[in-house]
């Protein structure tokens, strides 16, 4: 059973295994709320926990994936904007939600994709950057924003930019300018992972997500955590972590299966065993 959300929408689609999360303020484009935070982290965890579930998308209602924090009811990980009435570490803890919710994105053993319909600003940028797959369309855009009000980028994004972006070069730029980063320009640096029309978005973000939910969910959750881990440590330590981790698939019920498939000729039944 699905909670009740007031800020979100969450579908489990159970038959296809992919779980569908939409931001769902689109009279604020989206903006995020304590409320919206607080739901989307507890959305992560228990997609996170569900086995049945091998894929997630993340997306927006209306014309907006994320237009960043709600200006008119934040300010880092909740609380009034008016931080006057704050203390400094008031303000530090409040972002332990942020962080939450970045890391629940990084962190969730299934793969992440990110359906960008629209645009991705500030905090929206940074929860865009934490998906590990992006397919956008012509009404994507992003911007990095923060630099525009005199803020440094609370969620993560300079952890985040770099290496979603390819170099650190671009990232400064959008750091240091708050310039708009357009579709096609994302997609030619790959950073989106697909560039498709508006009237597709919706066909080839699932078909991506169908794709790799009828994958090996072992092979693939250990992959997911090594493309990370290999990020943050050398050549050696990550052989090590190979080994071990191709030891897990080649014992499992899922190698054998596909073994079998690719023999058969037909397509494999991964039960994630």
């Amino acid at each position: 059973m699905v909670p009740e959300y007031n800020t979100i929408l969450v579908n489990k689609l159970k038959q296809q295994s992919i779980a569908v999360v939409t931001l769902n303020r689109p009279e604020r484009m989206n903006a995020i709320n304590a409320e919206l935070q607080e739901e989307l982290g507890d959305a992560l965890d228990d997609i996170g926990q569900d086995d049945e579930i091998r894929a997630m998308v993340l997306t927006g209602a209306g014309r907006a994936f994320c237009a960043g924090a709600d200006v008119g009811g934040m300010s880092g990980g909740g609380g009034q904007l008016d931080s006057s009435t704050r203390g400094a570490e008031e303000i530090r803890r409040g972002f332990s939600s942020a962080q939450r919710l970045i890391l629940g994105l990084h962190r969730m053993e299934k793969p992440t994709i990110a359906m960008v319909n629209g645009v991705a600003v500030g905090a929206g940028f940074d929860i865009a950057c934490a998906c590990d797959l992006r397919v956008g369309c012509p009404d994507s855009r992003f911007m990095v924003a923060f630099v525009r009000i005199g803020l440094f980028p609370g969620y993560g994004g300079t952890w985040l930019y770099p290496r979603m972006l390819g170099s650190i070069p671009k990232a400064a730029e959008l750091l240091f300018t708050g310039d708009w980063l357009e579709a096609e320009a994302a997609y030619r640096m790959d950073f989106l992972n697909r560039f498709v029309s508006r009237d597709s978005l919706e066909d080839e973000t699932m078909a991506l997500a169908q794709r790799i939910a009828e994958g090996p969910p072992i092979a693939i959750r250990l992959a997911k955590m090594l493309l990370y881990k290999g990020l943050e440590s050398d050549l050696e330590t990550a052989l090590l972590m190979a080994a071990a981790s191709e030891t897990i698939t080649l014992t499992s019920e899922d190698h054998r299966e596909g073994v079998a498939a690719f023999r058969e000729k037909r397509k494999p039944n991964y039960r994630g065993r």
